[in-house]
């Protein structure tokens, strides 16, 4: 059975636009680039439900600058 990716509708331009998809398969969550599909990251959905909520309190906003931080938020 085929790997049913799913990404984001807030992912750019349209189709072959460059983005993360993920997928669900036997419980565990699946991560890839459109653009480097043979790499494949593995997590469970406790782990990508934590990290959502991370970015959604902005935990991660910093990164999307292009801005690194230290680990105490400085």
């Amino acid at each position: 059975m085929p790997i049913t990716w799913q990404k984001s509708s807030y992912s750019g331009g349209g189709d072959g636009a460059d983005c993360i998809e993920l997928a669900l398969v036997d419980g565990a969550v699946l991560l890839r680039e459109s653009d480097d599909p043979g790499v494949v990251v593995t997590t469970t959905p406790a782990k990508l439900r934590a990290f959502i909520l991370g970015v959604k309190a902005g935990e991660f906003d910093h990164l999307a600058d292009g801005v690194v931080r230290a680990s105490d938020g400085r």
